[in-house]
C-alpha cells in the first residue's frame, strides 16, 4: 500500500532556525525569556512529588535549562538534524519530557506531541513552556499598518501563535492524562522598535516564516513601522511596550494510579435527589 502524503503545511523553514539561533549565540544571546522559563520550570517540578531518572529536553535553545541541577543528566535533544522533526526516542523509555521556548516553531505540534506521548513511561510527565497567545501584537500591528501605508501589500511579519485552548486540545488529541495549560504574560519595555529587533535577534527569534517576504524592507517602511509602534504602544515616558505570552502545557501518559472520570450512567445518585435534598430558605 502507498503510504498517503504528508498534508502538515509547512510554515517555519527550520534549518533557518538553527542558523538563526547560532547567530544570537555569536551575538552574545538575550535570555531573559528562557532565564525566567528555566526558573519557572525548576519551580515547577520541585512542586512533584516523585522521582524522574529518565528524562529529555526537547529543542530547547542554547543551554537554558541547565540551571535544573536536580536532574543527574538529562538528554538534551539539539535542534541540528531535527529538520524533519523526528524525534530520536525510543517507546516507554522516559520520565520526563521537557522543551522552553521551542514548539512555537514547530510545524507539526500535533505530531510531535504524539512522538513523545509514545516516549513516556506510564505516568511520566510532559512539561513544556512555548511562545503564544498575543506575543509581539504591538510589533505585528505596527509593521501591517506601516506596509499597507508605505508598500504594495502586507507581508507575513510575525509568525502566529497558539492560544491557550489550542494547546489544551492539543495534549488531549496526543493522549496525554490531565491536561494543564496557563498563560505568563510578560510585557518588556524598550527605547524604542529597533531595540526590540536587536533583542529578536539575539534570541534567534526573527522572522523564520516559509512564506516571508524574501526582500530587503524599505528603509521608508521600517522608520514608519517604529512611528506607528510608538504613537500607538509607547508609555507616558515615551518607551514602547513589547508582549510576550509564555504558555505553559503539561500532561501525563495515562496510568491506573490516575484519577478517572466516571463512566457515563455510573452515578450512585441521581442529580434531582441532591438538589431535592437541599434545605429550602423561607
Amino acid at each position: 500500500m502507498t503510504p498517503a502524503p504528508d498534508t502538515t503545511p509547512v510554515l517555519f523553514d527550520r534549518a533557518l532556525l538553527a542558523r538563526r539561533q547560532h547567530r544570537a549565540s555569536s551575538l552574545g544571546a538575550a535570555t531573559f525569556l528562557l532565564d525566567r522559563v528555566a526558573g519557572d520550570m525548576a519551580e515547577r517540578l520541585s512542586a512533584v512529588k516523585r522521582d524522574f531518572v529518565n528524562a529529555a529536553d526537547i529543542w530547547t535553545p542554547g543551554e537554558g535549562l541547565a540551571s535544573l541541577a536536580r536532574f543527574k543528566s538529562v538528554a538534551r535533544i539539539a535542534l541540528e538534524g531535527s529538520a524533519q522533526e523526528v524525534l530520536p526516542l525510543e517507546p516507554a523509555s522516559l520520565d520526563l519530557a521537557l522543551s522552553a521556548l521551542a514548539f512555537q516553531s514547530v510545524n507539526d505540534l500535533p505530531g510531535v506531541l504524539a512522538q513523545i506521548r509514545r516516549a513516556l513511561k506510564p505516568d511520566g510527565l510532559l512539561l513544556a513552556a512555548m511562545i503564544g497567545g498575543d506575543t509581539l501584537t504591538e510589533l505585528r500591528q505596527s509593521f501591517a499598518a506601516a506596509e499597507a501605508e508605505c508598500e504594495s501589500g502586507v507581508s507575513p511579519r510575525v509568525a502566529p501563535f497558539a492560544d491557550l485552548r489550542d494547546v489544551g486540545n492539543l495534549l488531549q488529541r496526543a493522549g496525554l492524562a490531565l491536561p494543564v495549560t496557563d498563560v505568563d504574560r510578560v510585557v518588556v519595555r524598550y527605547d524604542n522598535a529597533f531595540a526590540l529587533m536587536q533583542d529578536l535577534r539575539r534570541m534567534g527569534a526573527t522572522n523564520i516564516l516559509v512564506e516571508r517576504r524574501r526582500t530587503p524592507t524599505r528603509r521608508a517602511t521600517m522608520l514608519r513601522m517604529a512611528q506607528i509602534y510608538a504613537e500607538r504602544f509607547a508609555d507616558a515616558d515615551g518607551r514602547i511596550r513589547a508582549t510576550f505570552d509564555i504558555v505553559w502545557l503539561s500532561g501525563w501518559a495515562p496510568h491506573e494510579s490516575q484519577p478517572q472520570p466516571l463512566r457515563p450512567g455510573s452515578a450512585k445518585a441521581r442529580l434531582e435527589d441532591a438538589v431535592k435534598s437541599v434545605p429550602r430558605r423561607e
